[in-house]
C-alpha cells in the first residue's frame, strides 16, 4: 500500500509543482497522513486535489484506508531546505546542538547550510558605550536541532 500512496502523491505533486511533501506517515490501521508545504504556501484547494488523487485511485473494496493532507504548520519547526528557501526574508528562531539559540533574519539557504544576520550591541573597541554590530552565522542543517520561523505582528 505505502508504494502506491507514493506513486499517487507523486501524481499528484507532479500536477502542482509548488507543492513539496513534508511528510507521509501510513498507521497499522491503514491511517493515512499526508503533510505539505508549497514554495507560495498550501491553500484548502491544494488539499483537497492532492486528497483526491490518492483516495479517487485506492480500491476500498480492497483496503480500509483513512486519508488526512494537510499543510505544514506555521508553528511547526522547518524540515527541509526547500522550507527554508521559502522564508529567505523572515525571522527564524534556530537552535544548534551546542545550545545556542539564534534569533535572526535568514539572508540564504543553500542545500546544505543557512545564513543568518542580525544586529547586535557590543561594548565600544575604544572607550565607553556600546555600538551596534552587524552579525552573521553560516550554519549547516546538520547542526540544526530546531528552526521555527517567528511569527510577528505589525
Amino acid at each position: 500500500m505505502r508504494e502506491q500512496v507514493i506513486q499517487l502523491l507523486g501524481q499528484a505533486l507532479d500536477k502542482n509543482k509548488s507543492l513539496f511533501l513534508i511528510d507521509l506517515s501510513i498507521s497499522e490501521a491503514n491511517h493515512i497522513r499526508v503533510i505539505l508545504d508549497g514554495d507560495t504556501g498550501v491553500t484548502v484547494e491544494d488539499c483537497i486535489a492532492v486528497s483526491r488523487e490518492i483516495e479517487h485511485n485506492l480500491d476500498r473494496e480492497e483496503l480500509d484506508f483513512s486519508l488526512e493532507v494537510m499543510s505544514a504548520g506555521v508553528s511547526e519547526p522547518l524540515e527541509i531546505p526547500r522550507q527554508y528557501k521559502k522564508n529567505i526574508g523572515r525571522t527564524l528562531k534556530v537552535k544548534t546542538h551546542e545550545g545556542e539559540a539564534i534569533e535572526a533574519e535568514l539572508t540564504k539557504a543553500t542545500d546544505t547550510a543557512i545564513t543568518l544576520q542580525w544586529k547586535a550591541r557590543e561594548p565600544k573597541p575604544v572607550g565607553k558605550g556600546k555600538v551596534t554590530v552587524q552579525k552573521e552565522a553560516v550554519v549547516a542543517y546538520s547542526n540544526i536541532v530546531e528552526a521555527k520561523v517567528m511569527i510577528t505582528f505589525n
